[in-house]
């Protein structure tokens, strides 16, 4: 089958693993974007960010149960249709070391970061991007990446959200109708707690867990890092973690902040 661009040619793993080699042996970079049983407005802002890479041939992972029209409409070169058993026909054994931070599911976490790069591995794409949204997917696809010296480039884009905050994900369209206006505060409350950054951690996490208590809402957990999922610094670049549990469904939000800095001192740490 002769290669087109931009037609979403559909393919299996081994096709997707031929097209990249043969691409980069030309010198062009081969981007993959990895998404699940459900394409929505966020994945294609990453597909979206892929194609901006210049000379790109960009490669959508999706899974069998993907229609071809989902991913088609972003004119990407190829869909590498894949199934977990495809991947590991023999079920995943042992998979990717992830961080436990109490945040999000450490099995699902090791689950999600093992199939990216075992797409990673077995298609050998030059550049891979990835979400905010998932961060800590995020960072543990990089330090594995760095730690096994796998020989991509990670790309991270900025969590997409909709016009009332929320960010989109497949998780959030199964919030029950009655408790979407309570999970309008997950974004309300993470936004407020980066502004409250200047304060140091312990305010941050303060002003987070008041926002979502006025909103009746408990929060399963309120969280600062480091950008590397580690302790937070003092003063310097955080992340800000909150997550709640509405009609049976787990939603977590996250956002970058300035620690003991505060946004309108972003330019002028001193002052």
């Amino acid at each position: 089958m002769a290669f087109e661009f931009g037609v979403a040619q559909d393919c299996d793993v081994a096709r997707a693993s031929m097209i990249a080699s043969a691409f980069r042996k030309q010198g062009k970079p081969v981007v993959l974007v990895v998404v699940g049983a459900g394409v929505h407005a966020g994945h294609c802002a990453l597909i979206r960010a892929a194609r901006r890479i210049p000379g790109s041939v960009v490669i959508v992972a999706a899974h069998d149960s993907v229609a071809q029209h989902d991913v088609a409409a972003e004119r990407v070169d190829a869909v590498a249709r894949y199934s977990d058993h495809s991947l590991w026909p023999h079920g995943l054994r042992g998979g990717v070391m992830v961080n436990d931070n109490g945040m999000e599911d450490p099995e699902l976490l090791r689950v999600d970061a093992s199939r990216i790069l075992a797409l990673v591995g077995a298609i050998g794409p030059s550049d891979l991007v990835l979400g905010e949204k998932d961060y800590e997917l995020l960072v543990n696809v990089q330090q594995a990446v760095t730690d096994l010296h796998i020989p991509v480039t990670i790309h991270s884009v900025p969590t997409v959200r909709m016009p009332d905050g929320v960010a989109i994900s497949l998780r959030n369209t199964m919030i029950p109708v009655e408790y979407r206006e309570q999970a309008l505060a997950l974004a309300a409350a993470v936004t407020a707690g980066a502004h409250a950054a200047e304060a140091g951690q312990e305010a941050v996490c303060a002003v987070v867990r008041e926002v979502l208590q006025a909103s009746g809402v408990v929060p399963d957990f309120v969280k600062v890092t480091a950008l590397n999922l580690g302790p937070a610094p003092q003063v310097g670049d955080a992340r800000l973690f909150a997550g709640i549990t509405l009609g049976g469904v787990r939603l977590t939000d996250n956002v970058g902040l300035p620690l003991g800095i505060g946004f309108k001192n972003i330019e002028n740490p001193s002052a």
